[in-house]
């Protein structure tokens, strides 16, 4: 399995795609991000990447695994990435 890209190498490939300043690729990248987690309340769209939405997920039934006793899970608000169909088909190839 191939290792991930990580942040670094991946500030150093945009900055040489780009021909920007590594600076300016992680003041970019920075602001980015702050605005995804600002907007995700509203649902933040990266075109062609995906979407964030604010999820809320109802009460349900669950089972401790370690006693197999019956407990309710409460409800709660979380955070999903929907990946666009643009992101999908050039991953995974399209569809027959």
């Amino acid at each position: 399995m191939a290792k991930s890209m990580t942040k670094s190498q991946l500030y150093k490939h945009l900055s040489e795609k780009t021909e920007l300043p590594r600076k300016q690729v992680v003041s970019f990248m920075d602001t980015l991000v702050s605005t995804a987690y600002r907007e995700a309340k509203n649902a933040f769209t990266l075109p062609g990447l995906g979407k964030l939405v604010l999820v809320n997920r109802k009460a349900r039934k669950g089972r401790n695994p370690a006693t197999g006793e019956e407990i309710m899970i409460p409800a709660k608000k979380v955070v999903r990435f929907r990946v666009a169909k643009a992101a999908k088909d050039s991953i995974l190839g399209k569809k027959k």
